[in-house]
């Protein structure tokens, strides 16, 4: 399911693997990614929370690789769409995706999926491009969380940053 072999963590930490350990990994992943979510600090000028969720997306990608990246977080999605309490707070529903955190939310498999291609690619073996794919990825995620709320507030990009 991965890129290059021998790049990837996961991969280093087993041998024959299969399908059956790689939705192991999927499903720790997206789990992780929750329990993460339940890190979570108000901002008084935003209703979207800091969480630590991004740690377990960015986490996901890096470890990972792109394909079982981006799936561990389109089940992470599907947990909290399904009714699992799995969002900061315990919050969950496919009417929570669709607000004020919506943006971020669903930028979660496209920033996991860039931090994957980019380790498979070998951004993992140097501290310097590892660094810049995580926070490229975590630019993507803030900026998809921008324009969210800049859509469904009407809100110009300051306003949006700091509401």
């Amino acid at each position: 399911m991965t890129g290059s072999s021998g790049n990837l963590l996961a991969d280093n930490f087993t041998e024959g693997r299969g399908a059956a350990l790689d939705l192991l990994w999927i499903i720790s992943f997206s789990l992780l990614t929750a329990l993460l979510a339940q890190v979570a600090i108000p901002l008084p000028f935003t209703p979207v929370p800091l969480t630590g969720q991004t740690f377990g997306v960015l986490l996901s990608g890096a470890v990972l690789g792109s394909r079982r990246g981006v799936l561990s977080q389109l089940l992470y999605l599907a947990q909290g769409a399904a009714g699992l309490p799995v969002f900061a707070g315990g919050a969950f529903s496919v009417a929570y995706m669709l607000g004020p955190t919506g943006g971020y939310l669903l930028s979660f498999p496209l920033a996991a999926g860039v931090v994957g291609l980019l380790v498979e690619r070998g951004a993992g073996r140097y501290v310097g491009r590892l660094a810049a794919s995580l926070l490229l990825a975590d630019t993507l995620i803030l900026v998809a969380g921008t324009a969210w709320l800049m859509a469904l507030f009407g809100n110009s990009v300051r306003h949006a940053v700091l509401m």
